[in-house]
């Protein structure tokens, strides 16, 4: 066993370890209680999680991207029946000629 200087130092190295010890413990009791805390914090203000908030933007360029195609197309056709409106009276025309000259 040691004797004078070497067992006061050897015991208050012991005493600093265990301290060390019981200060992680006490230190990871705090963080656990402050993440269920904040947890607990957040659950109440009902956000959005991450991987919610990226799904529902990727639906959303989607959408976007299809709204974007189907205004081109209604373009596109409005553009074709404004042509076709154009001919409609020689097309009516020619019709009614038709109609009237077999009766």
């Amino acid at each position: 066993m040691s004797t004078g200087p070497n067992r006061i130092l050897d015991e208050f190295a012991k005493l600093v370890t265990d301290a060390a010890g019981a200060a992680q413990g006490v230190r990871r009791e705090v963080e656990t209680a402050f993440k269920s805390q904040a947890e607990r914090v957040l659950n109440s203000m009902d956000l959005v999680q991450r991987e919610e908030f990226e799904a529902l933007r990727e639906m959303t360029l989607k959408v976007r991207a299809e709204n974007e195609r189907l205004a081109s197309r209604v373009a596109e056709l409005e553009a074709k029946l404004a042509n076709s409106s154009d001919d409609a009276p020689d097309t009516v025309a020619r019709r009614s000629a038709k109609t009237s000259s077999k009766k």
